[in-house]
């Protein structure tokens, strides 16, 4: 894609204040401003900071790693932890969950093991994790085609009577694609137990959202599809927390779909191929650095007694441990058989794809016989 490069956004932020549970400082918010919704308790709250301090230090590593020329490319979603964390925390073990390709720490949450995550960054697999045992699709490049997936699937499940959910990841630039006005009005006609989390970061990698829409909010372009939308402070995890848990049960209940906009911001780059400084100004990255999710949920919990030192130590180490075993599977090198290329294409294989892999086969075995490195012809094959 092309960079618009003419000038930096000089735009402000929205005008309507977002939902808040905790304001930037770390103390909790009271009347109007929380929207009606009450902040989780302690316990809950704990969690989801243990959840986005490992998420962190696993983006931190693995971008890293990118640097290093161990991984192909990685989209970073450093500074928008609470937005992703606090979503899929309040997903049940049974529920759907379909993610975009900047949702790495989102499917870390989701209990996927690093080296799975980070397979199709490295080209190793299209995708490295069972769907089904861990009821998250794969992370999708192209944008907002996995919120039609989403919905097709909830719609399923409510035909058959299956109380799921299924919560979908966009950001704010997959809001101007087709196929997202398609799944919200799809999912508001049908009434589909879809749970929409438009992360919006504020960029379509260098488009600032002035440019794709004049809404005030994304959460308003839900009024038009007949559903509630919400628009949150996304850099609050116990707002997102407590919105998208409400949602979820609304959804499960048959009260239909919810699009929710969580306002944050990203702090890296679109991708490690991106120059961010050519349509951003490094004071907005500064500002927004003052409001970092991980920090303001600190300070709560501080404050409260609900986070002594030797839990912090551990919540650290546990961190640490994680990007070590990032570190160490991403040294490693990948055993990688060509004739993968062929399986889980289709359930009943096709004569000309059985062909083809015969005739790889037969290739790869000559290859053997002569000599060759199996390295080079699976490169070749790929």
């Amino acid at each position: 894609m092309s960079l618009s490069v003419e000038r930096p956004d000089t735009r402000s932020l929205p005008s309507q204040k977002p939902i808040r549970l905790l304001d930037n400082a770390g103390h909790a918010v009271h009347g109007s401003a929380t929207g009606g919704f009450d902040l989780p308790d302690p316990a809950t709250l704990l969690d989801l900071y243990r959840r986005m301090v490992v998420a962190r230090r696993f983006d931190v590593q693995v971008t890293a790693l990118t640097r290093q020329g161990r991984l192909a490319t990685y989209p970073s979603a450093l500074g928008q932890e609470a937005c992703e964390i606090g979503a899929i925390s309040a997903l049940e073990a049974c529920d759907w969950f379909f993610p975009t390709y900047r949702d790495s720490v989102a499917l870390l949450t989701r209990g996927i093991e690093p080296g799975d995550i980070l397979a199709s960054f490295r080209g190793d697999w299209h995708n490295g994790y069972d769907q089904h045992a861990h009821r998250t699709a794969s992370q999708a490049t192209p944008l907002a085609t996995q919120a039609l997936h989403a919905v097709g699937l909830s719609h399923a499940a409510r035909l058959r009577n299956d109380p799921i959910v299924a919560l979908t990841m966009l950001g704010d630039g997959a809001t101007s694609e087709g196929d997202a006005h398609e799944a919200f009005n799809f999912a508001a006609v049908w009434q589909t137990p879809t749970v929409f989390i438009v992360q919006n970061n504020q960029f379509a990698i260098s488009v600032p959202l002035s440019r794709q829409t004049r809404a005030a909010t994304l959460a308003d372009k839900a009024v038009g599809y007949g559903m509630p939308g919400f628009h949150v402070d996304g850099n609050d995890v116990a707002a997102m927390f407590a919105v998208t848990r409400a949602a979820i049960e609304r959804a499960r209940s048959g009260g239909g779909p919810t699009l929710i906009e969580g306002l944050t911001y990203r702090i890296e780059a679109h991708t490690n191929s991106d120059d961010p400084t050519r349509y951003r100004a490094a004071r907005d990255v500064e500002h927004w650095k003052r409001r970092d999710p991980i920090e303001r949920l600190e300070r709560y919990l501080v404050s409260e007694g609900a986070l002594p030192e030797d839990v912090r130590t551990e919540i650290a180490d546990a961190a640490e441990q994680v990007a070590a075993d990032t570190r160490q599977v991403m040294t490693a090198e990948a055993t990688i058989d060509p004739l993968e290329l062929f399986d889980h294409v289709y359930a009943n294989p096709r004569a000309a794809l059985l062909e083809q892999r015969g005739r790889l086969a037969a290739e790869l075995a000559e290859a053997a016989a002569s000599g060759s490195t199996p390295a080079a012809h699976a490169g070749a094959a790929r």
